[in-house]
């Protein structure tokens, strides 16, 4: 048994691990280096370009069933992760380098994985599976365009700037997690009402990066917006967002700042760290002279500068089966966030369906779609059922059937349905010896 992945991010590997795990020779095709795509500079694969973040790791969160699902499966990226951790309060975030190290060895180290460092420029014969990412290369995305009969949807992505710790003004600061989940994980950086108001003047007034004609009607996906963008929405949109004071008591003064931006530990050394939910399409010039009108980060000395860039994604809904496979040609299967699944583990998690179904053609069987009571039933159900105004989605509860019973109380619903997922899944597995 044969088959090809094309891309080494989250999706390709886990689809190619899969595979390789169940007696499938697979070609694992990744152009770096012979070729990056404006967001990558590492030569591993799985390399994280946005925050270092895969969200939180509590089975009763959406996040968390989906990883508790993912590693009922044996993902690969969610053991790497696991090793690879740093702090951060109820989530699962990574030492990026690490990590992509880590996915890097264990990928290359599997017997039935062939590993071709070159860009591929046609869509092979025989079972393939497409994990380009929504950065696929302009001749790659070509011959996708040529396959699907039409072209792709574009949004934008950004990421967030990086800061040494050591930079960070310790007296201007204090550690603590929202609602003490976790410790001293975050690094909060308090305004005061004044101190807010000239930073959000600032932040409208500030001029951003050129874009390419391109690009100026891309569509701008929500958790993902650009701060600068968010903020022009109005004064208050920060506050009730990514500045929201909720949860945090400030010991220097006893209360709740007026606003708060936090600070994630980025690598295993808790030199660096991210600012949450602060991608940004502004120059270099004015991210430094803006952000840094923060107190805490007057000083601040930012190894990465935030960046933006196009990501393009398919009609799902009328191009993809929910197992990812082409209506039109069902060797070939997609996968990653070009699917239109949105998120580090979502796109892990296409990556990991693609396989299983693909080992199944191989072996002269159709995969059955997963239960809709877990979390990769919802999403697979998602991208591909019939929708006129299609959006890349995260994983959520909202998509999800509801329970029998009404249960008002939403702790107790959500534990509900994370044990339901995984008493689903489980059966799925045994009934179809995955």
């Amino acid at each position: 048994m044969k088959a090809t992945v094309i891309g080494a991010g989250l999706a390709g590997c886990e689809a190619a691990y899969y595979l390789a795990r169940h007696g499938v020779e697979v070609e694992l095709w990744e152009m770096k280096p012979e070729r990056f795509s404006p967001a990558h500079t590492s030569e591993n694969f799985a390399e994280l370009v946005c925050s270092n973040s895969l969200k939180s790791d509590d089975p009763a969160t959406a996040s968390g069933m989906l990883k508790t699902e993912l590693r009922m499966l044996g993902s690969v990226v969610l053991s790497c992760a696991d090793v690879t951790s740093v702090p951060a309060g109820g989530a699962l975030a990574v030492d990026r380098e690490a990590f992509a190290a880590e996915v890097t060895k264990r990928v290359s180290a599997c017997g039935n994985i062939k590993v071709v460092r070159r860009e591929a420029l046609e869509i092979p014969d025989g079972e393939v599976i497409i994990a380009t990412g929504p950065l696929t290369s302009d001749a790659m995305a070509r011959r996708i365009e040529a396959l699907t009969g039409g072209e792709g949807l574009h949004f934008f992505d950004a990421a967030s700037p990086i800061v040494t710790a050591e930079s960070v003004n310790a007296s201007k600061s204090f550690r603590l997690a929202r609602y003490g989940k976790g410790g001293d994980d975050y690094i909060n950086c308090p305004l005061t009402k004044d101190e807010y108001e000239a930073f959000w003047r600032e932040l409208v007034a500030a001029e951003t990066a050129p874009l390419h004609e391109f690009e100026k009607e891309c569509k701008v996906f929500e958790s993902c917006m650009p701060v600068e963008i968010a903020a022009k929405r109005g004064p208050d949109t920060l506050r009730f967002g990514i500045l929201k004071p909720v949860g945090l008591v400030d010991p220097a003064t006893g209360r709740r700042p007026y606003a708060v931006l936090q600070l994630r530990q980025d690598n295993a050394d808790g030199t660096l760290y991210n600012l949450v939910g602060f991608q940004t399409n502004l120059k270099f010039g004015e991210q430094k002279r803006v952000f840094s009108m923060i107190p805490a980060l007057a000083n601040a000395e930012f190894v990465r500068y935030g960046v933006m860039h196009r990501n393009t994604y398919l009609d799902s809904p009328r191009l993809l089966d929910y197992d990812f496979s082409l209506k039109s040609d069902p060797r070939i299967y997609f996968a990653g966030q070009m699917t239109g699944v949105e998120g580090y583990i979502e796109s892990a998690m296409s990556g990991l369906v693609a396989g299983v179904a693909c080992l199944k053609r191989l072996k002269g069987e159709k995969l059955p779609p997963f239960p809709r009571e877990t979390g990769i039933g919802a999403l697979t159900a998602y991208i591909s059922s019939a929708n006129a105004d299609f959006q890349p989605m995260n994983i959520n509860f909202g998509i999800l059937p509801d329970t029998e019973e009404r249960i008002r109380d939403k702790k107790e619903k959500r534990r509900r349905l994370t044990e339901r997922s995984a008493a689903a899944l489980r059966l799925y597995i045994s009934e179809n010896e995955i």
